[in-house]
């Protein structure tokens, strides 16, 4: 579903994402606890990283470090020769996922544009 999603979404070859994705579980799982988890991938064709973010409405199991099923996930999915890129993206989102209140935040947003404007909010306080 994520591969698919992010393929429809950013124009990708959802093939190469799902191989990266399944490529990165299989060495441990990115669900990290608190019902968060953050799949990641890099792929070739992509000037810079991108993002998909899902809440789900039933929490699924995600093999997790807590054991706890997963209801938020961010999709990050990098170019695939700019490490750099990829650390300072993940770096950012696990900062997010990792924070209580914003997790809060993300499960009571009332709709996607909610979601939205949570998810850019740090980033435009920081542009301005």
């Amino acid at each position: 579903m994520l591969a698919k999603l992010a393929a429809d979404n950013y124009q990708l070859d959802e093939q190469a994402i799902l191989d990266g994705l399944e490529e990165r579980e299989r060495l441990g799982s990115t669900g990290f606890g608190g019902g968060t988890a953050i799949p990641h991938t890099k792929i070739a064709g992509l000037d810079a990283p991108v993002g998909l973010f899902l809440r789900l409405e039933h929490p699924a199991a995600f093999h997790a470090a807590d054991d706890e099923p997963v209801d938020l996930i961010y999709c990050l999915i990098s170019p695939a020769h700019d490490g750099a890129a990829h650390l300072r993206a993940l770096a950012e989102v696990s900062r997010m996922l990792r924070d209580d209140k914003s997790c809060a935040k993300l499960r009571g947003a009332a709709d996607a544009d909610a979601v939205y404007a949570l998810l850019v909010m740090p980033y435009e306080r920081d542009a301005a």
